[in-house]
């Protein structure tokens, strides 16, 4: 099969704009609201999404903050989440971010297991590190780790939860009603890690699914996000203004995979894609004006502190005037180089800086005809920029709905995106290969 476009669907309740609750096509409770959840769900799964994409945070993020604003100052924890959706669809995968910094492996183990259970298959894991102050202080800390210390702590805790997914081989449950044998204990594996930040005994209790384990996500575009994506991760999110800055991160990826002797085929890489779309490009400019004007002033400032880095004051300052310097923080250094970047090289002042990544944080955002960026991805895609795209609609269903009926076709007519789903896992539909346990025999491995 020809090499096709992955695609995911990032798709928060509340909107990805900081202003799209206000936006009449908007639920202006979203963020809460399950049944319009499973209509998203649904409607990801009709344009043929590989999967359902969720960021978490672990503490309220007043103002701009995070996607949707105001709109997301609460939500659902996202793994609770997936699991009530799972039973309204057939094959759309479903992604949940959990922290290595502040959750416990068995914890994390345990539970993304059994959402890949409850789906049949269709699990992942994004996996971060947890980057603000406010978060530290919801768990038993004055501050934030260190940001080399958090990456420590997570190589080793991802290193963990997949020793846990291993306790059961694939066919250790005999279940033989007759003979009374449940499953086979020399098929049941202990975990005995001892490590610098855990020590997991093990068993875990919850057995594989039909792909293994749940897909391993990560999303960290520093040196240290990218050696842990690169040794760890099969789909990585990544975020670039221009092509030539995702290609030095594919290309860099790729060859850290082949390095830490992995397949780089086998690790997917999907830049964020914020669309605003229309049948004419004018359209789609009307509809980005309509939503910038939503913005209220102090959400902008809001969210520029918030990807800065969270230390950078706004107040007083001459929001037609450039961005001043940020101070250095321990949060996200990639996102805030990103942030300082898009400013310096567009000219931005502070208010068009937030009105640019009022939708995406530092994601790509296209506005054109479904052609225009029908033809933006497919360049990406075929020039070693992305393996697929995280698509994030500005504001839902409508956002949503216009690039299933728009650009999903479009794609398809140029043969880069599937007209049916291929398999019944999310691993299958990715084209990843299926996880072995460190106990299955050669001969099994070689019949994958």
């Amino acid at each position: 099969m020809a090499r096709q476009i992955r695609l995911g669907a990032f798709l928060p309740g509340g909107g990805q704009h900081i202003a799209s609750w206000r936006h009449p096509d908007q639920p202006v409770d979203g963020a809460t609201n399950l049944q319009f959840h499973i209509k998203l769900a649904q409607e990801a799964e009709r344009g043929l999404f590989d999967a359902y994409f969720l960021a978490d945070g672990l503490a309220v993020a007043f103002g701009g903050g995070i996607e949707g604003g105001n709109a997301r100052v609460v939500g659902f924890e996202p793994v609770t989440l997936f699991s009530a959706l799972a039973p309204f669809t057939k094959h759309l995968g479903f992604i949940a971010t959990a922290s290595t910094t502040y959750e416990e492996p068995y914890s994390v183990a345990r539970k993304f297991a059994s959402l890949d259970l409850i789906s049949g298959g269709r699990a992942g894991w994004n996996v971060v590190t947890t980057a603000t102050e406010a978060a530290a202080r919801n768990f038993n800390r004055d501050q934030q780790l260190p940001h080399a210390a958090r990456y420590r702590r997570a190589a080793e805790h991802v290193s963990v939860v997949k020793k846990l997914w291993e306790s059961f081989e694939d066919d250790a449950f005999i279940r033989d009603r007759e003979s009374g044998v449940y499953f086979d204990v020399n098929k049941v594996h202990r975990t005995d890690h001892r490590g610098e930040h855990f020590k997991v005994e093990g068993p875990l209790n919850v057995s594989r699914s039909p792909q293994g384990h749940p897909v391993i996500v990560q999303a960290g575009q520093s040196d240290d996000g990218r050696d842990l994506a690169a040794a760890t991760a099969e789909v990585i999110f990544t975020a670039h203004q221009k092509l030539d800055t995702a290609q030095e991160f594919y290309r860099d990826i790729k060859a850290r995979a082949r390095a830490h002797g992995r397949n780089p085929a086998h690790v997917l890489v999907m830049p964020g894609v914020s669309p605003f779309v229309g049948r004419t490009e004018a359209e789609a400019r009307e509809k980005y004006e309509r939503l910038t004007s939503l913005i209220i002033e102090e959400d902008g400032l809001a969210l520029i502190n918030a990807l800065s880095g969270g230390e950078l004051d706004l107040a007083g300052a001459d929001l037609d005037g450039p961005l001043p310097p940020a101070p250095p923080t321990e949060g996200m250094k990639s996102r805030q180089d990103l942030i300082r970047r898009i400013a310096d090289e567009n000219n931005f002042s502070i208010r068009q800086l937030y009105q640019w990544i009022a939708s995406a944080r530092g994601h790509y955002t296209i506005v054109g005809s479904a052609v225009q960026i029908a033809d933006t991805l497919q360049e990406w895609f075929e020039n070693e920029g992305a393996d697929g795209f995280n698509i994030l609609p500005p504001w839902l269903p409508t956002g949503l709905t216009d690039f299933v009926d728009l650009v999903i076709p479009e794609l398809q007519r140029r043969g880069l995106f599937r007209t049916a789903y291929e398999e019944n896992t999310l691993r299958g539909n990715l084209g990843l290969s299926f996880p072995h346990t460190r106990w299955a025999s050669p001969a099994s491995e070689a019949a994958e």
